[in-house]
């Protein structure tokens, strides 16, 4: 299982990216939303992907943002909904949006998504609606209920643990890393996060 590809864009349209990681290109069916975020070409990126081995077939499915990923794979444990109508899916609407419209059973906003029929979009509430609300209940606790999303930015992830530990509220704490991200850029280490974090109180 390819969980992602770190590499270079080699080619980008709305519905596919095709990577070159030293050499090799992977061709990787992709989201809208993950089009509209990803690099120029030539440029690095890291794409979250999904391999789908089918007897006659194989293809990559890629995602820039964990969480979307995440969303996929709910989506496509639903019976009847295949990678093609999930990527469609997260195309059609923002991960925010689906989310949304399954934990508060909004059947017409997911039956407007192509390919998604009135039982279709049923299944999907009552399969997806309870495990949705946990995943919402645990981040709001601020349990990180994509794991993938961690690998995303560690050593802002350790920096927050730190903080919390000291004695810190994690919303401040947070908080408090966003600001200092954006003053100071993503490639701080975990040891200037917290000195920053620490003066900054």
């Amino acid at each position: 299982m390819i969980a992602y590809i770190d590499g270079k864009l080699a080619y980008k349209d709305p519905t596919m990216a095709i990577m070159d990681v030293n050499g090799v290109g992977y061709e990787i069916k992709i989201s809208l939303a993950t089009y509209s975020k990803l690099p120029g070409e030539g440029e690095k990126a890291k794409i979250y992907t999904y391999q789908h081995i089918k007897e006659d077939a194989q293809a990559l499915y890629g995602f820039l943002d964990p969480n979307e990923k995440a969303l996929f794979m709910h989506l496509i444990s639903v019976s009847g909904i295949g990678p093609g109508t999930g990527i469609m899916m997260v195309s059609s609407m923002s991960v925010g949006e689906i989310r949304h419209a399954i934990v508060n059973e909004d059947v017409r906003s997911i039956q407007s998504i192509k390919g998604v029929g009135p039982k279709t979009a049923q299944r999907v509430i009552l399969d997806l609606r309870d495990k949705l609300r946990k995943d919402e209940l645990l981040s709001k606790a601020g349990v990180d209920t994509v794991p993938l999303a961690r690998a995303h930015n560690t050593n802002r992830s350790e920096a927050l643990a730190a903080l919390v530990t000291l004695g810190f509220a994690r919303a401040a704490a947070e908080k408090n890393l966003d600001q200092i991200q954006q003053k100071h850029g993503n490639e701080l280490s975990v040891e200037e996060l917290i000195k920053f974090a620490l003066k900054s109180h």
